[in-house]
């Protein structure tokens, strides 16, 4: 039987009282309570199944709102700015930050149906970066490039994945957390810590789960911001809200859930995301991954429509903000 070993950033805080480190078996990190297996079955079904909303999908024109412009760049306030998919631009106390940048279509190749609100050559002066996982519509190398081109930032990650981008930009400066891990960052009133969610992470075929997956917490200026990555539903939500019990706002992914034996081990669907909003305990919903990629079966504007529907039937206990692409959200 493999033996599992337990691997860490021995630089970084580690918040969680015993926790041994991110389990592994033969290099590939696993996830004890996880269910995906990343089963090539799976694919194969999927594949040549029937696809349920094929007429549904192919009549939905709804695409997301974007509002062109580079303005909320030269704000001074805290902000959020959702720019498509995982990607976002937060600003805190002066502070600048990007999550999973993905500035184009996916490797060139997926097409895109919602552009930015700006130039990637507009983002200046940023500060950090943070990547959840090395997935190609979450970690992109082009659109790393053009923001290295710009900006001295630092990187925030995973473990093994900072080595991928380190390969792609000389010098960069970068981070990688194990779960439950706190980078070590020179601003005092700054702590962004990387937590545990059910995903997976690989680059090829062959490199499955060689890096690690996850979410991030942000507390900066009075403010706590959950980036929630990809994940599945599952008992992690309930035990960060035990860490952090005064969630302002998390932003969680709410598409590429269809069909289901496929995705809901590694996506949440609308109401599953809400589920995950109410134990985390927070005060804000920010909807993401959704309208910009058509990476699963259900139409493009069906997890908007279903949490508008949600929203007015009152199943959301908070606030739901479901942001246009370029909206500034002021904090």
């Amino acid at each position: 039987m493999a033996k599992i070993t337990y691997v860490s950033n021995h630089q970084l805080k580690t918040i969680l009282p015993g926790w041994r480190g991110t389990p592994m078996i033969n290099g590939r990190f696993i996830d004890p309570g996880k269910k995906f297996s990343g089963s090539f079955m799976k694919l194969i079904k999927w594949q040549f199944s029937t696809k349920e909303k094929k007429e549904e999908k192919k009549n939905d024109t709804w695409r997301l709102t974007v509002r062109k412009g580079n303005e909320f760049l030269d704000a001074k306030e805290n902000c959020i700015v959702w720019l498509g998919h995982a990607s976002f631009f937060i600003q805190l106390n002066g502070v600048r930050i990007i999550t999973d940048p993905v500035f184009g279509r996916i490797s060139g190749v997926v097409p895109r149906y919602s552009e930015l609100p700006c130039a990637p050559e507009d983002f200046t002066n940023i500060d950090y970066v943070l990547l959840s996982h090395a997935h190609r519509d979450h970690c992109d190398e082009n659109s790393l490039k053009k923001l290295a081109a710009k900006n001295n930032f630092t990187l925030l990650t995973s473990l093994e994945t900072g080595k991928i981008v380190a390969s792609w930009i000389s010098g960069l400066n970068h981070q990688e957390a194990g779960w439950f891990q706190q980078y070590n960052l020179p601003n005092q009133n700054l702590k962004i810590t990387y937590l545990p969610t059910q995903h997976w992470s690989n680059r090829y075929g062959w490199d499955t789960n060689h890096f690690l997956w996850g979410s991030f917490m942000i507390e900066a200026d009075g403010l706590n911001i959950y980036f929630g990555g990809d994940s599945g539903y599952c008992d992690y939500p309930k035990e960060i809200a035990k860490f952090f019990p005064n969630i302002d706002i998390a932003i969680i992914g709410v598409g590429a859930y269809t069909p289901a034996f496929m995705m809901q081990d590694v996506h949440t669907n609308p109401q599953e995301a809400v589920q995950v909003f109410h134990d985390l305990k927070a005060k804000t919903l920010i909807p993401m991954h959704y309208g910009t990629f058509d990476l699963a079966d259900e139409p493009l504007g069906e997890p908007y429509r279903l949490l508008k529907q949600m929203e007015q039937n009152k199943e959301v206990n908070g606030a739901l903000m479901l942001l246009d692409v370029g909206e500034v959200m002021k904090l």
